[in-house]
């Protein structure tokens, strides 16, 4: 009976085990970057610049694989942060508010805060960082009096978080910008109001954040809810 009980548990963990393996496999599937590529150039026509910009994109993905957390920050923070230039919406897209994917930003060669906000989130997605870890986040920047966007990391729920920003090239902890007032976060979990862990509403509700993973899909991404 013992024996029965033994194996019976072995068999539960190995079907947990595959199970475990299965669910990481689907959240950090491939990319196929040459599909990827294929839908841009039916889109855009000839990519010029923009196609080294995306391969440097994979480039960064492949090479940033198996480094801890904290250096898979620092590689992504810096890599959009050198290969982008800022442009504000109103410019670069005639609109007052334009959320662009990663795609769209690299074809431009340029974008605003949430544009270098969401590519980032995504980067680390694909890397294997939990959503549960990363939240866009709205802020207001006070040096400048208007409305910002970055990306913040949280190492465990209760850590303090580090922003990643295209204002600055160094990731800081929240308490350190003091330039920098939050207003709300979200993530594919949910909307969150400041200095709290508990969701507020559906990330589903937010319009422009669908309108981005829609695009996505559209693009040849598996980016699932986010």
């Amino acid at each position: 009976m013992r024996r029965r009980r033994v194996q019976g548990w072995r068999w539960h963990l190995s079907i947990l085990w595959i199970g475990g393996l299965l669910l990481a496999g689907l959240a950090l599937a491939n990319w196929d970057f040459a599909q990827i590529l294929k839908n841009a150039e039916s889109r855009y026509g000839n990519l010029g610049p923009a196609r080294t910009r995306i391969l440097d994109w994979e480039a960064l993905i492949k090479a940033s694989a198996a480094l801890p957390e904290a250096d898979k920050l620092n590689e992504v923070n810096r890599f959009f942060n050198r290969k982008v230039r800022f442009i504000d919406d109103s410019q670069l897209w005639r609109e007052n508010d334009y959320w662009a994917t990663p795609v769209e930003m690299l074809v431009k060669g340029a974008g605003d805060c949430e544009d270098y906000s969401i590519a980032k989130y995504f980067t680390l997605r694909r890397l294997g960082i939990p959503s549960e870890k990363l939240r866009i986040t709205y802020v207001k920047a006070l040096n400048y009096n208007q409305a910002h966007m970055v990306l913040t990391y949280y190492a465990n729920p209760s850590a303090e978080p580090l922003v990643l920003d295209n204002l600055i090239n160094d990731i800081r902890p929240a308490s350190q910008r003091k330039d920098l007032l939050p207003v709300y976060a979200f993530n594919a979990e949910g909307l969150y109001l400041p200095g709290s862990n508990t969701r507020k509403s559906d990330s589903k509700k937010l319009s422009r954040w669908q309108d981005i993973l829609k695009k996505m899909h559209a693009e040849g991404f598996a980016v699932g809810e986010g």
